[in-house]
């Protein structure tokens, strides 16, 4: 089947609005009664996606809310803007327009302002989550490209399902040829992008040339083939995902803030791609993340590495071996003023750090907002402790709304002086996953709910503390 073609009906199927709303509580996407933020461009897809929710599925999502961002990056997006503005009110229901302030540049650009936009408008009408209109065919052409790439198992996984901290894809296990079939029906209009036809695009080229030759000479089903394929690399990432703290606890020996030791002998029983994983997860604890070469060059050092060497891999990382014990540490910067802050309970209690001779107090407690310059919340239940306030390390990396950052990067485009960036704490749970910056940004993860408890943690600069 091409994605041109439609799939012939059987009388015992089920409608599309009927496996649509099955598949969003099978899956558990929101519950009836939340409010739901429809990301439309004014595509067949997002209009598809709208109508379900507005027409045929009501009892679903009874709150919609309509939100539509203008990338300024054609001639004719604002009269777009107002054409789903025209639509929202024509379905009665209520529409946020955003727009970039000039022109953006490229996709990813656009993507990661869209994200950004969509998030807000989350939070200001309450929303529980931001619905996108991603398709299986969308699904397949991701995973096709990743595999063209010479993408890992990870990559194959292809658009996820959900995205922190709150978007979600229920159109995900459908093709265009059924949505198509269905704005026909419902005699749906929609815009169309011309740059969408544009093959000197490679996702274009992919969904125009590349898969209709591939389905009409060689494999007629390669759509389905290509969303099975990332269905199943998702079955084995999570299944790796629920193995790898207990295979990193078994050779673990002991782990402090800037190094984790692991029983060389107890390391080497494992298969050797468990032990690329096992040593990709150790450093990804550090904001370090090995590719192939990389990991076959430091376990080729960890299995016939002489005793008192030491390797030195990129991004500060160094791995030493010491009879049977292999250490996994970050490269010292010689900064003995620093003196990091371990906060080991969600309990009330208060303390110092120092950054670079930057000296600051901590209070933080589960029961109300401490004072202090700088105050954040955090939801108990998702937060790993120990926690730690320590100075910012150049891995460091921060999930934001639109994806994860490096810390180097987030700062730069804050415009901190670099003189300043050595002074600046960061909060880091058990795992070493970045969740504040205090005074820049937050983490998407361990965010509060509304209705949920929280712990709080302030931080004041220790001479302001005393005044």
């Amino acid at each position: 089947m091409t994605g041109a073609e439609v799939p012939a009906k059987h009388p015992l199927r089920p409608s599309l609005p009927e496996r649509f709303v099955a598949h969003v509580r099978r899956r558990r996407l929101w519950s009836t009664g939340d409010r739901v933020v429809v990301a439309v461009s004014g595509g067949l897809d997002s209009l598809v996606l709208l109508h379900l929710l507005r027409f045929t599925a009501e009892d679903l999502a009874p709150y919609l809310h309509v939100a539509h961002f203008d990338h300024r990056m054609r001639p004719g997006s604002r009269i777009d803007a107002r054409w789903v503005q025209g639509v929202a009110a024509a379905w009665e229901l209520p529409v946020t327009v955003g727009a970039a302030d000039e022109p953006l540049a490229s996709e990813a650009e656009a993507r990661e302002r869209r994200y950004v936009f969509l998030e807000e408008v989350r939070c200001q009408v309450d929303a529980r989550v931001v619905a996108t209109a991603h398709h299986a065919d969308d699904q397949a052409e991701t995973v096709l490209f990743r595999v063209l790439r010479g993408s890992g198992i990870g990559g194959l996984v292809g658009i996820a399902e959900r995205r922190p901290p709150g978007i979600v894809r229920p159109l995900l296990p459908f093709f265009r040829a059924e949505l198509e079939a269905y704005a026909r029906g419902a005699r749906i209009g929609h815009l169309k992008d011309p740059t969408n036809q544009l093959v000197t695009y490679a996702r274009n080229w992919i969904r125009h040339e590349l898969l209709p030759s591939v389905e009409g000479a060689i494999a007629p089903g390669a759509r389905r083939a290509l969303v099975r394929l990332a269905r199943l690399a998702g079955e084995a990432e999570a299944a790796w995902q629920s193995l790898l703290p207990a295979l990193l606890a078994d050779v673990e020996a002991h782990a402090q803030e800037d190094r984790i030791v692991l029983a060389r002998s107890r390391f080497l029983k494992h298969h050797g791609d468990v032990q690329a994983r096992i040593l990709r997860e150790a450093l990804r604890r550090f904001g370090t993340t090995l590719d192939q070469s990389g990991t076959r060059a430091a376990l080729e050092f960890i299995m016939s590495g002489e005793s008192g060497r030491t390797m030195t891999m990129a991004r500060g990382i160094r791995i030493r071996r010491d009879f049977d014990r292999i250490a996994v540490m970050r490269e010292s910067d010689e900064r003995i003023s620093d003196r990091p802050l371990r906060i080991e309970s969600l309990g009330p209690g208060s303390g110092e750090l120092v950054v670079a001779g930057r000296r600051m107090r901590a209070t933080w407690s589960p029961d109300a907002p401490p004072a202090g310059q700088w105050c954040e919340a955090f939801a108990p239940e998702a937060v790993e402790p120990p926690l730690t306030l320590r100075a910012w390390r150049p891995g460091d990396r921060l999930r934001l709304p639109y994806g994860s950052k490096k810390l180097k990067k987030l700062l730069a485009e804050r415009r901190i002086p670099a003189e300043d960036r050595s002074r600046l704490p960061v909060l880091v749970d058990r795992r070493g996953t970045v969740l504040w910056v205090p005074g820049i940004a937050r983490s998407v993860d361990a965010l509060v709910d509304a209705s949920a408890a929280r712990f709080f943690i302030a931080l004041s600069d220790a001479r302001n503390d005393a005044r």
